[in-house]
C-alpha cells in the first residue's frame, strides 16, 4: 500500500436513481477510507448533460445519508479540492487537453455521425477484426492525420463540430496491477482512440475522471468491474500527462448479479422478482414509482451489512457486523473477483437478524407511530410486551401490524378454512363451557390461565385439539399468533369473554 495519504472518491453520474451496486461501491470506498484513516470524497460526474436527470444528484446524497455512508469532503459539504460537480469544473479541462494536443497524445477529429456509421459498416462488411476508430482506421478519416494544420484551423474557426481523441499507441503490450485481480495485460491493438473532449467545451468521462483524480490527490480508485475496460486508457493518460508517480492504485469490484447468477442485476430484475434495487423510493418524472429498501421495511444497518457481503468476506464465520466493526476489518484483499449474486432471501435474513437484535422498547417506539396513524392508543409498556411476543415472527418492521392487529381489534370475521376444519358440531358447547370457566378465574395471568384451563380440560376429559384451535379462533379470528394464554392475559378477562361471546354468535 502506498505511503501517501489515503484519499478515495465515489463519483456517480446523476442520470437516475442510485442502484445498490453503486451504493456498494460507495460503501467499499468509505470502509477503505475509514480503515486507513483516509478521506472519502463525493464527486458528481455530470459531464454528460444529455442524460442528466432532475433530482438524481439529491437522491444520491439522500441515499448515502440513509445508509450512514458519510463523505468527509465533496458535493454538498465542500472541501479544499472543489468544486465537486464536474459541470462546474468545465474551465479546468481545456488546459489539460491542450497539453495532450501539444505533446502528440491527442488529436482533432471532424468526422460526422454519418461518416462514423459508414466507417463501421465498411469494417463490418470487410469483417475486420477490430471495427473501431483506431490506429488503422484513423488514417482514412477526417482528423489531424489526414488534414493539414491550415485545414484544421479553418474548420475550427468556421465553427465545425469536432472531438479530440486520444492517440492510442500501436501494438503496445500494457501490464498493470489491480488490487483485487492481480496483474492484467492488454495489447493496445484491441483498443480504440477514445473521445476525450467535445467542441461544446465539455470533456468526456475519461479525461475529466483522470484529471479530477489527479487534482484531488486520489490515492486509490475503487470502482465497479464495468470500468475495467477503461483502465488501459486511464493509465496511458497518466503517462501522457507525466503523472506516472501520482497514479492511484486501482481496484475493480465484482459485478452484482441477478439472483440466478446470470447477468448483471438490473432495475427490471427487481420489477420481475418483486424486490427493490434502489436504496430509497424513486419517482420518475412520468410518475412511475420504484420501491426502495427503506420503504420496503429494511433497516439501514441491515441493508449495509447485506451489501458488505456481496463480494467481500471477512474469512470468518461471523456474518453480523455493525458499521464500526466493518470499518475495522474491511480490506480489499478479501474482495472476490467473481460476481456476487443478490439473494432476496439473504436480504430478508439480515433484516430478520437486526429485528431480533433490536430491543423490544425500540421496536415498540417504532410501532407506536404506526398505531397512532391508525388512531389506536396503547401504553408503551404494554406495547413493548406485545412486541416481545411476536418479534421472532417478522422480517420487517412493517409486518408488525399483521402479526399484532388482533391485540387491538377484535375479529369481525373468522377464517373459513379453520372454521371448516376445527369448529365441530359440539364445539359451541365446549367453548361456551370454557367461557364460564374463564369467567371464574381471578388471577388472569398467562401462567395461571393455562394451568387452570388444562385442569378444566382434564376434568372434562377434553383433548387439546378439541379446545385450543377453536379457542384461538374465537380470540384471533384464525389459527395464527403467539402463545394463546399470553394473548388473553394482555387482552384481559373482559375482552376475552366478549370475543368468545361474539364468536359463539357469529361462527
Amino acid at each position: 500500500m502506498s505511503e501517501k495519504k489515503v484519499r478515495v472518491r465515489f463519483a456517480p453520474s446523476p442520470t437516475g436513481p442510485l442502484h445498490i451496486g453503486g451504493v456498494r461501491t460507495a460503501l467499499f470506498n468509505y470502509l477503505f477510507a475509514m480503515k486507513n484513516n483516509g478521506d472519502f470524497v463525493l464527486r458528481i460526474e455530470d459531464t454528460d448533460q444529455t442524460r442528466y436527470v432532475e433530482g438524481a444528484e439529491q437522491y444520491i446524497i439522500d441515499s448515502l445519508k440513509w445508509c450512514n455512508v458519510h463523505f468527509s469532503e465533496g458535493q454538498g459539504i465542500g472541501g479544499d479540492f472543489g468544486p465537486y460537480r464536474q459541470s462546474e469544473r468545465k474551465n479546468i479541462y481545456k488546459k489539460y487537453v491542450d497539453i495532450l494536443l501539444s505533446n502528440g497524445s491527442a488529436y482533432y477529429a471532424f468526422d460526422t455521425p454519418e461518416e462514423l456509421d459508414l466507417m463501421r459498416k465498411r469494417l463490418q462488411e470487410e469483417k475486420a477484426p477490430n471495427q473501431q476508430y483506431n490506429a488503422i482506421t484513423r488514417n482514412s478519416m477526417k482528423n489531424s492525420f489526414t488534414l493539414s494544420d491550415d485545414e484544421i484551423k479553418a474548420k475550427i474557426d468556421s465553427g465545425k463540430a469536432f472531438v479530440i481523441r486520444f492517440k492510442m499507441p500501436e501494438n503496445l503490450e500494457l501490464k498493470f496491477q489491480d488490487i483485487i485481480r492481480g496483474e492484467i495485460s492488454v495489447n493496445t491493438s484491441t483498443l480504440d482512440d477514445k473521445v476525450l473532449f467535445k467542441s461544446d467545451g465539455l470533456p468526456t468521462y475519461h479525461l475529466a475522471n483522470v484529471v479530477d483524480d489527479f487534482l484531488m490527490k486520489i490515492s486509490h480508485v475503487i470502482r465497479g468491474e464495468e470500468w475495467l475496460p477503461s483502465l488501459p486508457l486511464h493509465t496511458l493518460l497518466y503517462s501522457a500527462f507525466g503523472w506516472e508517480n501520482e497514479m492511484p492504485e486501482f481496484a475493480h469490484l465484482p459485478l452484482l448479479l441477478k439472483p440466478n447468477g446470470k447477468g448483471k442485476l438490473s432495475k427490471r430484475d427487481g420489477d420481475k422478482g418483486g424486490f427493490p434495487v434502489f436504496p430509497l423510493e424513486w419517482k420518475t418524472q412520468s410518475g412511475e414509482v420504484f420501491s426502495g429498501f427503506k420503504e420496503s421495511g429494511y433497516f439501514d444497518d441491515a441493508f449495509i451489512n447485506m451489501l458488505a457481503f456481496l463480494g467481500w468476506n471477512p474469512g470468518t464465520e461471523q456474518e453480523i457486523f455493525s458499521m464500526e466493526e466493518l470499518e475495522k476489518v474491511f480490506s480489499l484483499e478479501k474482495v472476490g473477483k467473481s460476481g456476487a449474486k443478490f439473494s432476496l432471501e439473504k436480504a430478508k435474513w439480515y433484516n430478520h437478524q437486526y429485528i431480533q437484535n433490536k430491543s423490544d422498547d425500540s421496536l415498540a417506539e417504532l410501532f407506536h407511530t404506526e398505531l397512532e396513524e391508525k388512531g389506536i392508543s396503547c401504553e408503551k409498556s404494554l406495547l413493548t410486551k406485545i412486541i416481545g411476543l411476536i418479534k421472532d415472527r417478522v422480517d420487517f418492521a412493517n409486518e408488525l401490524w399483521k402479526q399484532t392487529h388482533f391485540f387491538f381489534e377484535p375479529p369481525k370475521e373468522f377464517d373459513k378454512k379453520v372454521v371448516k376444519k376445527k369448529w365441530k358440531e359440539n364445539t359451541p358447547v365446549i367453548i361456551s363451557d370454557l367461557k364460564n370457566h374463564l369467567s371464574e378465574i381471578e388471577d388472569f395471568t398467562s401462567e395461571n390461565i393455562e394451568k387452570t384451563t388444562k385442569n378444566w380440560m382434564e376434568q372434562k376429559q377434553l383433548g387439546m385439539g378439541q379446545v385450543m384451535n377453536a379457542f384461538r379462533l374465537t380470540i384471533v379470528g384464525s389459527n395464527s399468533g403467539p402463545h394463546l394464554f399470553d394473548i388473553i392475559e394482555i387482552l384481559g378477562k373482559k375482552e376475552t369473554l366478549k370475543r368468545i361471546e361474539f364468536a359463539l354468535g357469529n361462527i
